[in-house]
């Protein structure tokens, strides 16, 4: 058996580690979790992984990022995995480069879609 892409280092019943939780399962990202202790002082493992005691953090073995806080976790699952990485970016690029038009043609057609006359 393979080793999960990702390593979640996460409390039970943290609102901020079930949003980082969310964000994998959209992705269909494999990850393992790893429950720490809830006590700040005794997080050690996470501590010697990230660097800090906090949780979520995460490792992702694909690409060697450690991270924690789950704001920053979630904005680089994002922009790792998520549509704007898997299509170059062009998701959010497309309204910028055809004036927020979409695939209607306005630029030759004067803004008339197909089948409309004009005025």
């Amino acid at each position: 058996m393979t080793e999960p892409q990702i390593t979640l280092y996460r409390l039970q019943a943290c609102p901020y580690c079930e949003r980082v939780v969310r964000t994998l399962n959209r992705f269909g990202l494999e990850y393992r979790s790893r429950y720490v202790e809830p006590m700040h002082s005794e997080r050690n493992v996470v501590k010697r992984v990230s660097g800090a005691r906090s949780v979520p953090a995460i490792i992702d073995h694909e690409t060697g990022v450690t991270m924690s806080e789950s704001a920053n976790i979630v904005e680089y699952l994002e922009g790792t995995y998520g549509d704007a990485a898997t299509d170059g970016g062009r998701a959010d690029d497309d309204a910028a480069t055809d004036g927020g038009r979409a695939d209607d043609d306005a630029a030759t057609d004067g803004g008339r879609a197909a089948g409309e006359g004009g005025a």
